[in-house]
């Protein structure tokens, strides 16, 4: 499957990409495209209308970003060319700070703007001239309704992740933007799913596009090791901790923002680093959270799911549902954080006595049989749960 969709001899040259932008892509250590990128490039260089099935760090910023930054051309100031649609900042600030380097090699300018930071800063950027704006909705409109921005000279837009769009309620909000760019930009949208809201969009905005799908890399339930643990309130936060310390980096779920709090704190007391990440921080609180764990400083990320989204960091090698995910599609896109590009991971839910039933409705939904053995937090197993087979142990 993944010789047939990325072939060895596909080079970004080969499919074609602009020789100074395949210059600075090898600057960067980028030589070879990903799946979706062999498949998506050459219909977006081409001015296609693209719509693409492909999930978080399977390489869809470049999929949609190397044409973009080939296709474009310079800006007036307020006037961006391209535009890029995404749901949450940690996304906005991952997706330009793919594409800052690139397009800096091409005399253009990439910024994001979101909330959380300071408007004047990018209101000084739009007046100066920016090239690609990548940005949130709810930001975006903020500086359309002020006059700082205009959507009328846009050539490339691009809607990333759409059904995260959707789940968070932005859709009125993206609706509202598509409103007002005029004339007929190229469109690219990425999502998991093309239901619901996501269809309607594609079905009014979108011409005649081509479809793309990378199945190779859709997050499955056999990418990734499955434990389910039946934990004692009392001892929960040390069956986390003890789960924390036998992994190299662990991203931690909760359901609420003062859970994720309390946790991290807790934690810490059991001698554990932790960060907590949820939309109550500010900005520099949440950057600083990413960046302790990206750097290692910190060996417990503990998140709620709307913080979380979008996320792409890599090497979790544990994902904990301390909360257990409310249905199967919750479950999966906080497990993906564990199971990138092919890599495979842990997924650990923890059930008190009376979630049990959850889980095993939750694991029917999965197509698992799992069992769900009662763990204390002075259990070997914890320290590496990757090689514990639990349906081998007797409980």
């Amino acid at each position: 499957m993944d010789s047939e969709l990325d072939p060895p001899e596909a080079t970004f040259a080969s499919i074609g990409v602009s020789a100074r932008l395949v210059a600075a892509l090898a600057v960067g250590g980028i030589e070879k495209p990903f799946a979706i990128q062999t498949l998506a490039v050459p219909d977006a260089l081409a001015g296609r209308h693209v719509l693409g099935k492909a999930k978080t760090g399977s390489g869809k910023t470049l999929a949609f970003g190397v044409p973009m930054l080939d296709r474009v051309s310079s800006a007036t100031p307020h006037h961006p060319t391209g535009l890029v649609l995404v749901p949450t900042r940690e996304l906005a600030s991952q997706v330009s700070e793919v594409l800052e380097p690139l397009a800096k090699a091409l005399g253009l300018v990439v910024d994001a703007m979101y909330g959380g930071t300071s408007m004047d800063r990018q209101i000084a950027a739009l007046h100066a001239g920016v090239d690609i704006v990548v940005g949130t909705p709810g930001r975006l409109i903020d500086l359309m309704e002020r006059g700082e921005l205009h959507l009328d000279a846009i050539q490339v837009l691009v809607l990333d992740e759409a059904d995260r769009m959707a789940d968070m309620g932005f859709l009125p909000q993206v609706q509202k933007i598509l409103y007002r760019i005029t004339g007929e930009p190229q469109i690219m949208l990425f999502s998991a799913t093309l239901d619901g809201g996501v269809g309607a969009i594609v079905r009014r905005y979108m011409k005649d596009p081509i479809s793309h799908e990378v199945g190779a890399d859709e997050l499955t339930v056999e990418q990734m090791e499955h434990r389910f643990l039946r934990v004692h309130a009392m001892d929960k936060v040390k069956v986390a901790a003890a789960i924390v310390r036998g992994s190299e980096r662990s991203l931690l779920f909760c359901r609420t923002k003062r859970m994720a709090d309390t946790l991290e704190m807790a934690l810490r007391r059991e001698g554990v680093m932790a960060a907590a990440l949820h939309g109550d921080l500010r900005q520099s609180g949440r950057e600083r959270a990413l960046s302790d764990f990206a750097d290692g400083k910190v060996k417990a990320l503990v998140a709620t799911d709307v913080a979380a989204r979008g996320l792409h960091i890599d090497a979790v090698d544990v994902v904990v549902h301390y909360d257990p995910a409310e249905d199967h599609k919750q479950y999966l896109h906080r497990s993906g954080r564990t199971a990138r590009a092919g890599e495979s991971g842990v997924a650990v839910t923890l059930a008190l006595w009376n979630e049990e039933n959850t889980v095993r409705f939750l694991q029917r939904r999965l197509g698992l049989d799992c069992p769900v053995p009662e763990i204390f937090s002075n259990n070997p197993v914890l320290a590496d749960l990757a090689n514990w087979d639990p349906a081998a142990t007797a409980v």
